[in-house]
């Protein structure tokens, strides 16, 4: 059963609108702000625990803790956690090039802190291995490993510290930053990298983190390559010295891998039967480490072990702060890709679960626990994927899990470190490497991406400016840019490119917008483009356009261009109906006072509007704002330009559907002294009864003089 509306009520300009129903913008507006200082002004008890409640988020849902409901989620996922960064966290440490014991102090201290700052029910922090990549190009880039390097020489001890000294700064100085952005409420910024862009940069990544480990794995001494192209001067360094292999550390990459990667795989496929994962991981790291003490293969087959890790708490360090002037660009990167990580898996649990996360909270999170961890010789932290997903799939519920995985990580720090002293270096690459699983399968998304279009991949350079599905090809795009300068070039250098790619597409989707010329369906008021509906006919005398974008500085020229075309109405045009509508006028004149003169009453051309009707179809151009969200004073010029133009050639211009402040932008820069303000309407439909009982009012200007 079909159903119809029908409505009766007055044709709306915005000035008739606005006196109906309108308020007083300046009083309300003045009230507005008054309240709002007021609100921010005022000095209370409740406004207090309003402020603590924000700002510390564990004082808001600590008192409202379900503890028979949650508690016991949250155990059991904190402890599986805690159980994954003891390796991970030591893993971690290889890849931002200093000693393992390094990695399981930021497993612990960031935990702490974003359990009480943070807004994330289901986030784990601690280490990540991109930001841990980053991390370590900056402090090899500052301290480089000599080629003669012993671990056990007296140096050893003095060459580490320098090196905790450098990744220690990255954090101080990455945690600055944070709060700086928090201060000026800047955590919209994390929206420039756009999940194509974080995804591809990932997985990219995860190819440099998998050829950093290769020498490890095979148990070859080589210096780390930071810079453009990194990843094939390793390749060729590693093929280069495959000679050179150690047999028994191949050996135990080759078991290691054998172990972790289908108990992995079992772990994902099975993980709703699971109560909670296998913890592989640290069982690898027991039996591994137990090998190796026992064999005595360090001594036997000079592998290469983890070594001393001291018992106990960390002393508070200075980090080092000289060096801040050369890591400063690196650590923009590392901050932005840490915070954009971090936010992107909050806000993807907050929504499966119906919880809010607040970006600019999260980075008062990040930034306190990357600054006070700095003072205990962390490197860089953010939230990590795997132990993320880890945590919420075995059923944590609120960040008190945080609390249960910082108890793991401490009994490790004050008991149980120093007898992993045997544990062999290429154990923990193998688990670097295979933690990767979820950055390497982010590949699917090109599908997905790509599903609308329907076409062959590999066409997509040839085919890419010829579909209407752009947005999702750019998206494709952006994906496949971010991963080939990441792989290519470098990690940083890599994310640049991507993030201004990006961008660029915006720009270009704004500067290339559509213009559209809209037709009615017979019998309503609806309007929409005729290239998409075939049975929408054009109003006849209007011309309706609809342009799908801002009007700017940067897409001024190709939107006049767009409607030019459109109209019909070229500079050259618009010069000859200028001339021949001066000559019409005149001979008008001349024709109006012979008649009058000799007595007889001229029909044959009552007016300049009759001789145009004739000579075209339109009267009227009717340009529909709605999807119009901003224009500049460029725009603005361009409009008040297009209106003159039209009026030489005897055409109308209205507008309707304005927003607020595209209407005031438009009036403010004089548009309004070239443009009747009667001619800007709240609908298309409004307009356009409006142009057509004009055209039906009989002429003015028109007289019959009779003898």
């Amino acid at each position: 059963m079909s159903a119809s509306v029908a409505v009766y009520r007055n044709i709306y300009t915005e000035d008739r609108f606005k006196q109906a129903y309108g308020s007083d913008d300046n009083a309300s507006g003045s009230l507005r702000l008054r309240e709002k200082l007021a609100g921010k002004c005022r000095c209370s008890r409740r406004a207090w625990l309003h402020l603590l409640s924000e700002r510390v988020p564990l004082f808001s849902w600590l008192p409202r803790y379900r503890l028979r409901k949650w508690m016991v989620g949250d155990a059991i996922a904190g402890l599986t956690v805690g159980i994954l960064h003891i390796p991970q966290g030591m893993a971690f440490a290889l890849l931002t090039s200093v000693a393992p014991i390094f990695g399981l102090y930021t497993s612990f201290f960031p935990v702490v802190l974003y359990m009480i700052f943070g807004t994330g029910r289901h986030v784990s922090t601690g280490t990540f291995a991109v930001v841990s990549l980053m991390t370590g190009s900056v402090v090899e880039q500052l301290v480089p490993t000599p080629l003669a390097f012993n671990s056990s020489s007296p140096e050893a001890a003095n060459f580490e510290a320098q090196r905790i000294g450098v990744a220690s700064a990255v954090a101080l100085l990455s945690g600055i930053f944070m709060l700086c952005m928090f201060g000026l409420q800047l955590g919209f910024l994390s929206t420039y990298l756009s999940e194509p862009i974080v995804k591809a940069f990932t997985s990219a990544a995860a190819f440099h983190v998998t050829v950093s480990q290769l020498q490890s794995m095979l148990g070859l001494r080589l210096p780390r390559h930071t810079g453009a192209f990194s990843l094939f001067k390793t390749l060729a360094s590693v093929l280069e010295n495959l000679p050179h292999t150690n047999v028994a550390e191949l050996l135990i990459s080759v078991v290691c891998l054998a172990v972790l990667v289908p108990v992995k795989e079992i772990n994902t496929r099975y993980r709703h039967r699971l109560r909670t994962p296998i913890p592989v991981e640290i069982l690898t790291v027991i039996i591994a480490t137990c090998v190796a003490y026992f064999s005595s293969l360090d001594s036997s087959y000079s592998i290469e072990i983890v070594g001393l890790i001291p018992a106990g708490f960390p002393k508070p360090q200075l980090p080092a702060f000289h060096t801040f002037p050369a890591i400063a660009g690196d650590t923009i990167a590392i901050t932005f890709v840490g915070y954009a990580v971090s936010v992107s898996l909050a806000m993807i649990y907050a929504d499966k679960h119906g919880y809010s996360i607040h970006p600019n909270q999260e980075l008062l999170a990040h930034g306190i626990s990357n600054t006070v961890s700095s003072f205990f010789t962390c490197f860089p932290s953010s939230a990590t994927l795997a132990t993320t997903n880890i945590l919420e799939s075995a059923g944590g519920y609120t960040q008190l899990s945080g609390l249960f995985t910082s108890l793991v990580v401490l009994i490790v720090l004050l008991l149980i470190g120093p007898l992993f002293y045997f544990l062999p270096k290429a154990v923990l690459a193998c688990i670097n490497v295979t933690s990767l699983r979820q950055m390497f399968l982010q590949f699917r998304d090109l599908p997905e991406l790509w599903r609308i279009s329907k076409l062959d991949f590999l066409n997509l350079l040839n085919r890419y400016f010829c579909s209407e599905e752009k947005g999702e090809r750019k998206q494709t795009m952006v994906w496949v840019v971010t991963w080939l300068s990441v792989v290519v070039l470098n990690v940083d250098l890599g994310l640049a490119i991507g993030v201004v790619f990006s961008m660029m597409t915006v720009i270009y989707r704004t500067q290339r917008a559509d213009c559209s010329v809209l037709g009615r369906a017979s019998n309503t008021e609806i309007y929409r483009p005729l290239e998409n509906h075939s049975k929408c006919y054009e109003v006849p005398g209007v011309k309706i356009l609809t342009y799908n974008g801002p009007i700017y500085y940067g897409n001024r020229s190709f939107f006049r261009e767009k409607m030019s075309r459109v109209l019909g109405l070229t500079p050259e045009e618009i010069r000859s109906r200028e001339k021949a509508r001066k000559a019409l006028e005149k001979r008008e004149r001349e024709a109006s006072v012979s008649t009058v003169d000799r007595g007889i009453a001229n029909t044959s051309f009552s007016s300049v509007n009759e001789f145009f009707e004739s000579e075209k179809e339109v009267q009227a151009v009717l340009i529909d704002c709605s999807r119009v969200i901003f224009v500049d004073v460029a725009g603005a010029r361009l409009f008040t330009q297009m209106c003159t133009e039209c009026q030489k050639v005897g055409v109308h211009v209205y507008l309707a559907n304005c927003n607020e402040s595209v209407l005031k932008i438009l009036t403010s820069s004089g548009l309004m002294s070239h443009m009747n303000p009667q001619h800007i309407f709240v609908t298309v439909h409004d307009a356009v009864m409006y142009i057509q009982q004009q055209r039906e009012k009989p002429p003015e200007n028109t007289t019959t003089v009779w003898v």
